[in-house]
């Protein structure tokens, strides 16, 4: 599964795991669930496990014939730390992102124990950036796990942002992304909460991306933040 992405912060997605599990708060409204049921029910094959965890396999080397640089979020339907995804497969996963060095991978994990237990096992490339969602205060502690991985970039997905952070460990952290939560049962993210991220970013030199207010319907300044778009991202050697 591969294909071009409207989320704001990348430029493609590339899937060769579909599927997952609800860990955390930032679970219960998943758009990766809701998407995955709707292609299965439309036949898509690559759905017809529905939302299980899938391996697929030919798709692992998709990167190689993309022969433009592009920025490429790896596994936007599932999280390639699961614990069902074999060490076997990730490093296979890792192998192709090495191989093609001219893009970008951003990959983005819950499951923090198990990134930081297999990180050592891994091969990091220079053109990889690893990245820890972090929806409230509770799971903070997934910062820790990421400042031990040895990522060229290592990054914050605060989305959907659930709770205030206070004091929010920034130590070997190269990005932050904040986003509301969006679609059917959406629930209110407070700008208060942004502007205290988006401050210690700026007080620390670490780029800030506002991705979204969120919500079931976007308004016209729903990426606007005290009057302006917050584009910034972290600047990295595209070398393998």
């Amino acid at each position: 599964m591969s294909s071009y992405s409207k989320i704001e912060w990348t430029e493609s997605t590339w899937n060769p795991v579909t599927g997952c599990s609800k860990i955390s708060d930032g679970c219960m409204n998943c758009y990766a669930e809701r998407m995955a049921r709707r292609l299965k029910a439309m036949g898509n094959k690559r759905y017809e496990n529905g939302f299980n965890v899938t391996l697929h396999h030919d798709l692992v080397e998709v990167p190689l014939k993309w022969k433009k640089p592009r920025t490429i979020f790896v596994n936007s339907m599932s999280d390639l730390f699961h614990e069902k995804v074999p060490l076997s497969f990730i490093r296979k996963v890792f192998k192709s992102m090495g191989q093609a060095d001219w893009h970008i991978y951003q990959i983005l994990t819950k499951r923090s124990e198990r990134l930081v237990e297999l990180a050592p096992k891994l091969t990091w490339h220079r053109n990889v950036w690893m990245g820890v969602t972090v929806e409230s205060q509770k799971y903070t502690y997934r910062i820790s796990h990421l400042q031990q991985v040895p990522a060229a970039v290592r990054y914050l997905s605060m989305e959907p942002f659930l709770t205030p952070i206070s004091q929010l460990p920034t130590q070997g952290i190269d990005w932050v992304i904040v986003g509301g939560e969006s679609g059917p049962r959406s629930r209110g993210m407070k700008p208060e909460w942004v502007r205290a991220v988006r401050d210690r970013c700026l007080k620390d030199d670490i780029p800030f991306f506002f991705k979204q207010w969120g919500g079931y319907k976007k308004s016209a300044s729903g990426r606007l933040l005290d009057g302006r778009i917050w584009n910034d991202v972290p600047t990295s050697p595209c070398s393998g």
